[in-house]
């Protein structure tokens, strides 16, 4: 399966100066357990993002970077759409994919998603980048919902939308 794994804030926002809108520990959590172990594709963005933009630890790291001189160790590098939709089948093999980031990663990949794990932030985190609201959209449909609760001083909700109708990879 192909997952999108993310929170937005009540807006659809995901993102300022390319980073987080929140810390968020608990989804923090959530985040490090579901992926673990699995491959996690991503945009060079979001991988320079990270502490030192070194990639996540026991996981696979697909990084697409449109600039072919770019080659950042410890990831499988691609270059083109078509080679980082290649790698992400060949690892679908093998387990689960989880899309990372960022937005533009985020919107090329949706059409192709089994699934989207939204943590939603019940509060505005003034974003300058968006992610799609998957509320508008028919083929996608909340699967699952957990309470609201509480995470530090901030509410959240653990939401599962399912795509009825995801692209297959060719």
């Amino acid at each position: 399966m192909i997952i999108e794994i993310l929170n937005c804030d009540s807006e659809w926002g995901i993102g300022r100066k390319n980073g987080l809108l929140f810390r968020l520990p608990l989804d923090m959590k959530f985040f490090r357990e579901t992926t673990t172990g699995h491959t996690v594709c991503m945009g060079e963005n979001t991988l320079l993002s990270f502490p030192g933009s070194k990639p996540l630890r026991d996981r696979t790291n697909i990084v697409l970077s449109a600039d072919p001189t770019h080659e950042y160790e410890g990831v499988v590098n691609v270059h083109t759409f078509e080679d980082f939709l290649c790698e992400i089948k060949k690892a679908g093999e093998h387990g689960d994919v989880f899309v990372i980031g960022g937005a533009s990663i985020y919107r090329q990949m949706l059409p192709y998603s089994d699934k989207v794990y939204l943590t939603k932030v019940h509060k505005n985190g003034n974003a300058e980048v968006f992610y799609t609201n998957l509320d508008e959209l028919p083929e996608f449909v909340i699967e699952s919902e957990q309470p609201p609760q509480m995470d530090g001083d901030i509410e959240i909700q653990f939401m599962t939308y399912r795509n009825t109708a995801p692209k297959k990879i060719q």
